[in-house]
């Protein structure tokens, strides 16, 4: 496939970059938990969900359900909730990491969309079987905001592996 003068080749992403980012995501919603609104995105989510796509020997169902046990500690919920949610969005991530690439940002966001519903759906099964009540309908905000961070999150994590532009012509990668 040859590629069009738009895409440009990545460098390889480095370790310690994916675990900045994924700990600077547990942060900010450790941050975005102290509003109680349900309605926040779950920037882990986009997080775990980016790198699984991008980096799926990296960052895979272990580091998501390790992260997801994290969460539950800090947000005092059902132990294993969120383990179990970031490891199913792991998991999808790692079953359509080949597909999804392919696309462009606009068309990668309508694919995620489900999956992302999915993880939300998780929650929900696992906080309604445990007696909790129903959260509400503007829960359901939360992976539409997440769809809409998607192109961010692209900018945002694959910038340091963007090579600067090089303006020797002769020259195409």
């Amino acid at each position: 496939m040859i590629m069009s003068r738009r895409e440009a080749l990545l460098l390889p992403v480095s370790p310690w970059f994916i675990g900045l980012s994924l700990l600077v995501c547990l942060v900010l919603n450790m941050l975005l938990g102290l509003t109680q609104a349900i309605w926040l995105p779950d920037l882990l989510a986009v997080c775990i969900f980016f790198w699984g796509i991008h980096q799926p020997r990296r960052v895979g169902i272990g580091i998501a359900f390790c992260l997801g046990l994290w969460t539950d500690v800090q947000q005092s919920s059902l132990m294993g909730q969120h383990a179990l949610t970031y490891a199913i969005l792991s998991y999808c991530a790692f079953t359509l990491h080949r597909r999804l690439l392919w696309f462009p940002i606009k068309e990668q966001m309508i694919q995620i969309i489900p999956f992302l519903f999915l993880a939300e759906a998780t929650g929900w099964v696992i906080r309604l079987t445990t007696g909790n009540d129903f959260p509400g309908w503007p829960l359901l905000l939360s992976p539409i905001l997440e769809t809409l961070l998607w192109p961010a999150a692209n900018f945002i994590l694959l910038a340091p592996q963007r090579r600067a532009h090089d303006p020797d012509a002769n020259r195409p990668i």
